[in-house]
């Protein structure tokens, strides 16, 4: 088994190509990539050689259900082997449908089901700041559609008021969410003492600047727009 890290972004749609598994969430993956790279290739301050590091910073996939883009991205920067990524889906292969942190190098949660990745990060983060490590962020990627789950709605609340600054949260809007109104994800934040940046969720550039902006004393929401779902 090789693992190698040196693969750029224009590598991440062939090591997708590898994925050929009965997969029904196809747009839920590619809708991620670009969040997806930004961060592991810029932002987050975790490597394979770190997975277990106290101080690391904690990335927490909750839109798991379309977990493609993840698993070419952790193949890009070494945490899984890319001989894996042909038998994604298959009975015996650590690549599921939902990834599963015991079985997938670097994913911190098992995730899939709508609405748990936000508290999970909530309780990381407060975890975190429990047991005096200031330094490590938590990350968590959410889909629009995740947040007409009312238990986003209460980590949203909880992690406002108790100013969870080192936690940050990508939400990837691709107009799939049932009850939200247009243009008003960021306003949810807002509303609850969060710190926010909208962009276009493929322009590497403004993700970056939006992901490394200052937001002292509040957690921090990142609104990634894309094409929406039902566009394709």
């Amino acid at each position: 088994m090789t693992i190698t890290a040196d693969h750029d972004y224009d590598d991440l749609p062939r090591l997708m190509s590898l994925m050929t598994g009965d997969e029904k969430h196809s747009f839920a993956a590619t809708s991620t990539l670009d969040v997806l790279w930004v961060l592991y290739d810029r932002v987050l301050d975790v490597t394979p050689e770190r997975m277990e590091a106290t101080d690391r910073d904690r990335f927490l996939l909750s839109k798991g259900h379309g977990p493609m883009a993840y698993y070419a991205a952790l193949a890009a920067k070494g945490f899984v082997p890319e001989e894996w990524l042909p038998g994604f889906g298959s009975y015996d292969s650590p690549l599921g449908h939902h990834p599963d942190r015991v079985l997938v190098p670097g994913a911190e949660i098992g995730s899939g089901s709508l609405g748990h990745g936000l508290p999970l990060a909530v309780g990381s983060a407060l975890g975190l700041r429990a047991q005096g490590l200031t330094d490590p962020a938590v990350w968590v990627l959410i889909g629009d559609a995740e947040l007409d789950e009312g238990s986003n709605h209460e980590a949203i609340a909880y992690a406002g008021a108790a100013g969870l600054d080192r936690l940050h949260t990508v939400v990837v809007d691709n107009a799939s969410a049932s009850h939200a109104l247009p243009g008003g994800i960021a306003a949810r934040f807002e509303a609850a003492n969060w710190s926010t940046a909208t962009v276009d969720g493929r322009d590497h550039t403004a993700l970056y600047e939006a992901f490394t902006a200052s937001h002292p004393g509040r957690p921090h929401a990142v609104v990634a727009r894309v094409e929406p779902k039902n566009a394709r």
